[in-house]
């Protein structure tokens, strides 16, 4: 007989239970759907690499979960890690091939959108979006990431990955900066209701961008976003490639998905790429 405390014994974490990924199957996988197959790991170094590496071999709605990642990426090459069963970490493979490639930028964005809207259904914590891929939450008062995206090239198609934080606790965080869901007192931490909520936004958002050509503006996508962006309306410094950085408001984001600065010398700037930090809003402090 199995030892009880053996490391993956299905019980042997009742507050982080694996998932069951038969049942995803059944909630998610249906005909004429977005998503066509689902398949979850128990542990690999980063899901956006594993479905990268396959891409020429992947149909559209592929799905990759894992219950640990070893080296989860994010931007900039920065590293996510969490313990195992913890959160969401997982990446899907589309290809929007009929929309403009210069459109696809949005992808990101969409699914930071997608999720904060899967997110306030599923677990009743409102989801704020820090250009351009991280997700907030409020943790007493202060806002945390949550979560971040990755999107990438690969084949004919894109890898978005997102992890996101669901059970850790505090003393579990990487940095004092971040935050998870059950310190945000979401109303639901289930992971499996969590992952159908956001999958089944994604596939809602995807589906009517898709539609209008990959447009944000006609899909609506460019004003979700907006309204749902922390950035905007708050000074900020964007660190740029080649080590130059702007300072100034957040004003808009442009048909482009780019975040538009307006510096003290009334210059208004569009930021394609780069780290942003939030120095004064409405809370004031640094995020």
């Amino acid at each position: 007989m199995t030892s009880p405390d053996a490391p993956h014994n299905r019980w042997s974490d009742l507050d982080r239970p694996p998932l069951n990924v038969a049942a995803l199957r059944r909630g998610l996988l249906r005909p004429g759907g977005l998503w066509s197959s689902l398949d979850v790991v128990e542990s690999t170094g980063s899901t956006n690499s594993d479905l990268a590496r396959r891409a020429g071999s992947l149909t559209e709605g592929t799905v990759l979960v894992a219950e640990e990642q070893t080296a989860g990426r994010g931007r900039l090459d920065r590293t996510w890690t969490a313990p195992p069963r913890s959160g969401l970490f997982f990446s899907v493979f589309l290809t929007p091939g009929e929309v403009p490639v210069e459109r696809w930028g949005w992808l990101p964005l969409l699914a930071g959108v997608a999720a904060a809207t899967g997110l306030a259904r599923s677990a009743g914590v409102d989801t704020a979006l820090k250009w351009p891929n991280d997700l907030l939450v409020t943790v007493e008062g202060a806002e945390r990431k949550a979560g971040g995206i990755l999107a990438e090239r690969a084949g004919d198609g894109v890898v978005i990955g997102m992890g996101l934080n669901v059970s850790l606790r505090a003393d579990e965080l990487p940095a004092p900066t971040a935050g998870s869901l059950v310190l945000a007192d979401a109303v639901s931490t289930d992971r499996e209701t969590l992952l159908r909520a956001v999958l089944r936004s994604l596939e809602q958002w995807y589906g009517t961008w898709r539609a209008a050509d990959g447009d944000a503006a006609a899909s609506g996508l460019q004003a979700a976003y907006a309204a749902g962006c922390a950035t905007l309306d708050r000074t900020v410094r964007a660190q740029l490639p080649g080590d130059r950085s702007i300072v100034g408001e957040a004003v808009a984001i442009d048909g482009d998905g780019r975040l538009v600065l307006s510096t003290d010398d009334g210059l208004r700037e569009p930021v394609s790429a780069g780290d942003i930090v939030h120095l004064r809003g409405v809370e004031g402090g640094l995020t």
